[in-house]
């Protein structure tokens, strides 16, 4: 019998963070199938089916294939020489007029490592200016702040075996099931196993079936929560005085102010009896080993970087930090999240989260790359919007992001793209952004490139390429590099690989970092010159000034919006299983058909007090804009509250996103969003609707 395929490559899955190894099938340059890799880390044989199904996307008709340049309204086709002549030519000439800065980039936390060190090289190099970010911003810029403020990296201490070694676990606005199906299932499989599972959200998320214990707060009071638990365990003799005492400062502060949130006082704030409170600190602080997971439902708040570090404060409180099954767990959202930051795609930071005014770290990347670096700190994602509107930035290269379309308070970034004299967007498809493009350059899949991935365990993995891009597609790397020499700066990468040798050489954390050793098991960082990785953290000493972890004294502050006479209801955002962010990949796959559009969420206490039925179309109202959407009526919502996802741009849901964000980091508030929800009337079909802003 003739082979089923012509080539079957292991690679890494380039959905969501937890980086799932798998065996891509191909036949005739197309992806017949994909199954799990047996000895995937992380994965351990298994996928969901977005990783497994959801890869006819890259043979989608409606790929982009060649070059494309705006002219009038329309675009053309075009060749890579016309298309990167353009670009030159108006980037040149808006350096040239305004300087570097009046340009900007964005990285794309889907594209590989490799993608986004040569992104921010060409931004720094060939542009002359720190104005790059990516979409960590938009989701775990709050963890990286805390957690470096706190332990010193910005990274998970552990893996996620620490979820089968541990006794409990707390599971912190994660709905893992559905937005990180395959670490769910682990999560439900130690909970059937007997580990204590508390869940904390305000949807009954899947996994409060499998919990022992459900909290549901307030959208918005997770720092009261968690002040709640710490309370608890320095009043029941929880606290491991001598791990405070030998291996961290400040404890002294916050003993002082977690004495003023009694799970009584937390009761009134968050919704969440006192008793439940205190059960959850027990269960927590008895176990041997326990572990805390949080997602978006903890870092998209006005003060999502603040409840970050309080969480931390309770790993250190309890000395469940360095050891197997006491892990500290950020389940991030894209594949390359936590990649594309450690890589420099930031505004303020080279690799490693190394300060582009630290004279030293400066001066090596010069002399590797010989060119002079601006020392001044760039803007992030929403300041070149802000700027943009403001007539000071005039261009930006968007690289495999649907900022129209993900991105908070989507009038204004509308109004941002829209005033740019000119921009770049390099994608797979086309998109909402697109729409505004100059020129779009036609990218690659993951399952098209060579690289590596950083998955939520810091864990580096390898990608390779199961097909080749479609039509005159050319891989990012291909297309960033030669860009870069067109702009005058030739990084003098042949490959990939080149790219990881030269991050190796310039990073103490990735000094031992090979394709070699990474091999089929991956290798987390930090990593020794000589290959020995870390997978547990902090068993020692924290990587801070002293070798000490620092506690932070935050007390409670109300969210950014709040429901009212107007908007009583407070909106909460977030993912479903079959899709992913905005739907760009598995909209073009057979998932649609195992769901086929966004819905509203709603209590059918709520339902019936508006006079919506189950099925019906209403109409979402925000401060700052409207939409409308089918209405489904659960209980799984909390009175009070309705839920949505952002799957489709047919339903612009960050149409009702504000431009309220996170103090530290500028993560927007996408949790606590008031609006009024009554029945659309009978002329008005569901779609979105522009802004009232």
């Amino acid at each position: 019998m003739p082979d089923r395929f012509d080539a079957t490559t292991t690679t890494t899955c380039g959905y969501c963070g937890v980086g799932c190894r798998l065996e891509a099938h191909a036949r005739d340059g197309r992806i017949v199938s994909i199954s799990p890799a047996l000895d995937g880390p992380a994965n351990h044989g298994h996928t969901c089916l977005k990783g497994r199904f959801a890869h006819q996307f890259t043979r989608s008709r409606d790929r982009l294939t060649s070059p494309l340049i705006r002219e009038g309204d329309r675009f053309r086709s075009a060749t890579w020489q016309e298309a990167f002549d353009r670009i030159t030519s108006e980037l040149g000439r808006i350096k040239d007029a305004h300087g570097p800065d009046a340009i900007a980039g964005l990285a794309s936390s889907r594209a590989t490592n490799e993608d986004c060190y040569a992104m921010q090289r060409l931004m720094r190099a060939a542009i002359g200016t720190n104005n790059i970010d990516n979409c960590s911003r938009v989701c775990h810029s709050p963890t990286s702040y805390a957690m470096r403020r706190s332990f010193g990296l910005s990274g998970a201490t552990g893996t996620f075996d620490d979820i089968d070694a541990a006794g409990a676990a707390l599971l912190i606005g994660a709905n893992a099931t559905e937005g990180h199906p395959v670490a769910g299932a682990r999560i439900k499989q130690a909970a059937l196993r007997g580990m204590k599972l508390v869940t904390i959200d305000p949807r009954r998320i899947e996994l409060a079936d499998h919990a022992v214990l459900h909290l549901s707060p307030r959208p918005g009071t997770n720092a009261a929560v968690v002040l709640a638990l710490a309370h608890v365990v320095l009043r029941d003799g929880f606290v491991d005085h001598d791990f405070i005492a030998r291996r961290t400062e400040g404890f002294e502060a916050v003993e002082q102010l977690v004495g003023l949130y009694a799970p009584d006082v937390v009761e009134e704030i968050s919704g969440v009896p006192a008793g439940d409170l205190e059960a959850a600190a027990h269960i927590y602080a008895e176990a041997a080993e326990a572990s805390i997971l949080w997602g978006l439902g903890v870092t998209e708040h006005l003060y999502g970087s603040e409840v970050v570090q309080l969480i931390c404060n309770l790993a250190m409180m309890t000395g469940k930090v360095g050891r197997l099954g006491s892990a500290l767990l950020p389940l991030r959202g894209q594949n390359n999240v936590q990649g594309s930051s450690d890589m420099g795609a930031l505004p303020d930071t080279l690799t490693a989260y190394r300060r582009v005014d630290d004279e030293d770290t400066a001066e090596a990347f010069e002399a590797r790359w010989g060119v002079g670096l601006s020392r001044s700190v760039g803007l992030t994602i929403p300041e070149m919007f802000d700027a943009a509107v403001a007539g000071e930035l005039k261009a930006m290269y968007i690289f495999g992001e649907d900022v129209a379309q993900t991105d908070p308070d989507t009038a204004h970034v509308v109004h941002a793209l829209e005033s740019l004299e000119f921009l770049v967007c390099q994608d797979i498809f086309e998109t909402e952004t697109t729409k505004y493009a100059d020129v779009i350059l036609p990218a690659s899949s993951f399952l098209e490139k060579t690289g590596t991935f950083t998955n939520a365990e810091r864990r580096i993995q390898l990608v390779r390429p199961a097909i080749d891009p479609p039509g005159d597609a050319r891989t990012d790397f291909d297309i960033i590099t030669a860009l870069s020499r067109a702009l005058g700066h030739d990084m003098g990468f042949e490959s990939p690989e080149d790219a990881m040798r030269e991050i190796a050489a310039l990073t103490p954390h990735f000094a031992g970092v090979t394709y070699e050793r990474i091999g089929r098991k991956g290798l987390l960082w930090p990593v020794a010159p000589d290959g020995t990785d870390a997978p547990i953290l902090y068993g020692e000493r924290f990587d801070l000034p002293g070798e000490r972890g620092q506690f932070a004294a935050l007390p409670y502050k109300e969210p950014g919006d709040a429901a009212d006479a107007e908007f009583p209801l407070i909106l909460v955002t977030g993912r479903r299983l079959q899709h992913y962010n905005a739907g760009t990949m598995t909209r073009r796959t057979a998932n649609l058909e195992l769901l086929d559009r966004d819905w509203l969420e709603i209590h059918p206490g709520d339902a019936e007090r508006l006079g919506v039925a189950d099925g019906e179309s209403v109409e979402v109202r925000s401060r700052v804009g409207q939409i409308e959407i089918e209405a489904r009526l659960t209980e799984r919502i909390e009175p009070g509250h309705v839920f949505t996802a952002f799957h489709f741009p047919d339903v612009r849901t960050n149409l009702l996103v504000g431009s309220s964000s996170d103090v530290n980091t500028s993560c927007p508030e996408y949790k606590v969003i008031a609006v009024a929800v009554r029945p659309a009337s009978d002329r008005a079909p569901a779609r979105a609707l522009a802004a009232t802003a």
